[in-house]
């Protein structure tokens, strides 16, 4: 299915459109089911979408929160994705959605990724908005190339629910939801930034095989269009110094 690429000036002008458009997709599940579903990325390029996002008018005691990928460290880890949510996304109004967390303090990764998947059954299916962030070896969610369970992570007769997954690239050992679990989402994005990652998208869109740049999957199988917000990253001022 192809995908639609939104254009944006800046990053504030993209945080802003991206919020626009989920708010309204949330809004709208609320209407329709009373209560609505987001699946989210980690990173440093959704800080400013989640903050936007926290601001919109939303019914949010009806919204239930939840992590695309998370690494299997502590909550309170800087390098945790529910760390980075709960300080960006879930503040003032947005505070009141509820949060469904993929790490859960046990002792095994394979542990965690059982208990959050028991814990999501009950959420019903499909999110109503997931949002994909996508790395510079081509890598989304926590499907990394060379990734331990990559092929199945990424087979769609894969159930829904989350899995662990392990690579060089990733550092922790991973959490992710399969693709089967993301694929067919009301709204599915993916929220990048700069020309870097606008190369690898290009890339990614040339034939190639999944394995070697994982983010194909979601560009080419998709039971939803893939919506792909983009922006230039705002370039850093420059200094005068003196001499």
């Amino acid at each position: 299915m192809a995908a639609a690429m939104h254009v944006f000036d800046t990053g504030a002008a993209l945080a802003e459109g991206l919020a626009d458009a989920v708010a309204s997709a949330l809004t709208t599940a609320i209407a329709v089911r009373g209560k609505a579903t987001i699946a989210v990325s980690g990173g440093s390029t959704p800080k400013a979408f989640f903050k936007a996002l926290s601001a919109r008018p939303i019914d949010w005691p009806k919204v239930m929160v939840t992590l695309v990928d998370e690494r299997f460290v502590e909550p309170d880890s800087d390098r945790s994705n529910e760390k980075l949510v709960r300080d960006n996304l879930l503040t003032a109004a947005a505070s009141a959605a509820a949060f469904q967390p993929l790490y859960y303090p046990t002792p095994t990764a394979e542990e965690a990724a059982a208990t959050a998947t028991k814990q999501m059954a009950c959420i019903g299916t499909p999110f109503d908005v997931a949002i994909l962030g996508m790395g510079g070896d081509g890598h989304t969610a926590s499907f990394f190339p060379g990734g331990s369970r990559l092929l199945e992570a990424l087979d769609p007769k894969t159930p829904r629910g989350i899995m662990t997954m392990e690579a060089d690239g990733a550092g922790e050992p991973r959490l992710t939801f399969t693709f089967s679990s993301l694929e067919d989402a009301g709204l599915l994005v993916l929220h990048i930034e700069g020309t870097a990652k606008r190369d690898v998208l290009a890339k990614a869109e040339a034939p190639g095989d999944e394995t070697e740049m994982p983010i194909r999957a979601m560009l080419r199988r998709t039971s939803s269009p893939l919506q792909i917000y983009w922006a230039p990253l705002t370039p850093d001022p420059v200094v005068k110094r003196p001499g």
